[in-house]
């Protein structure tokens, strides 16, 4: 009734954009591209830092625009990661971590048979899947040395009581209520008549529900929830199932109590509270595999960090920040790291 990061890494399919699979122009000379960052000895353009960007928005986004507040930092989160990623690639280089040859065949494979017939990709084949091919064997380098990095032992008993004893709350079984529903259905879009019709159609079940008319039955003759054929009942849910509005009545009734008819996105409905279980703080024995994943995934997600820290801490890093948006009052064109 009534009725969920990091930027995503640059993916494969895009490269064939970026590598002019729109427009592809096989002899145009090469051009200096003016330098968005320098990592060690390696450059990132501004052409590669705007297609990552623009990839990035589109997986974020889904091809809205970022909401301008959020913009300044949308685009310095981008920049990072690109200067990350050059970072890491080095990393896996010096730890000598080959990509998984048996996977990127496949997935060029794929793109051979995803493509084959069209002019672009006959005309300019060998350079499109040279440019895939760098792509997904960076990813699968960086994959693998992810999976090295976050690759965590099991943690002691202590280890495991310590974090749940640091992190109670997430360990917090939530207020559960058992609810009753009539629904009466109206479509989204319905003109004003049709809602009033239905608020006028719950007042009058609301009526009979206060002379002893039985709930369920009731829910089964004007009902347009799920639940209709179980005589309205719900079941157990928490905050966070159903809209808000839902909870704000539901939290004022008393088991037993019938709610006064409330608007929802697919109509009017009518409420009943049958039982309210209280929010409990589950024991460590309750949930202590829980507490020992958590604590695993804590350690890798600090260990990942830590190893991209250090790999800024020891490169030299400078970023051309006239490509973000500035601050107001802030200086300066570039950002040594």
């Amino acid at each position: 009734m009534m009725r969920r990061a990091r930027i995503p890494q640059l993916v494969a399919t895009l490269v064939l954009a970026a590598a002019g699979f729109a427009q592809a122009q096989p002899n145009a000379a090469p051009a200096r591209e003016p330098v968005f960052a320098t990592v060690g000895q390696r450059t990132i353009t501004v052409a590669e830092y705007r297609q990552a960007l623009a990839v990035a928005t589109r997986k974020k986004y889904y091809h809205a625009k970022p909401p301008e507040a959020e913009l300044a930092a949308f685009q310095r989160e981008v920049g990072d990661e690109l200067v990350n990623r050059v970072l890491l690639l080095e990393e896996a280089k010096q730890r000598g971590i080959r990509p998984d040859r048996e996977r990127i065949d496949a997935a060029l494979a794929g793109y051979e048979a995803r493509y084959k017939g069209s002019r672009n990709w006959e005309a300019n084949r060998e350079r499109m899947l040279a440019a895939v091919a760098q792509q997904l064997e960076a990813d699968s380098v960086l994959e693998r040395l992810e999976k090295q990095i976050k690759t965590i032992r099991e943690p002691t008993a202590r280890e495991a009581r310590t974090y749940y004893e640091q992190h109670k709350e997430l360990f917090v079984e939530p207020e559960r209520v058992r609810l009753g529903v009539i629904l009466l259905k109206v479509d989204p879009s319905s003109p004003q008549a049709a809602w009033n019709a239905a608020h006028e159609e719950a007042r009058r079940v609301r009526e009979r529900l206060a002379a002893g008319a039985d709930f369920a039955e009731l829910a089964k003759l004007h009902s347009g929830d799920l639940s209709a054929g179980r005589g309205g009942d719900m079941g157990y849910v928490h905050r966070g199932m159903l809209p808000e509005a839902v909870h704000a009545v539901v939290d004022k009734l008393a088991p037993g109590a019938i709610s006064a008819p409330v608007q929802v996105l697919e109509g009017v409905a009518i409420l009943r509270l049958d039982d309210r279980k209280l929010a409990r703080q589950r024991s460590f024995d309750e949930v202590r595999e829980r507490a020992g994943d958590l604590w695993q995934r804590a350690e890798a997600d600090a260990a990942w960090k830590a190893l991209i820290a250090e790999l800024r801490k020891r490169t030299s890093i400078r970023v051309d920040e006239s490509q973000f948006l500035q601050p107001p009052g802030a200086a300066g064109k570039g950002r040594a790291g």
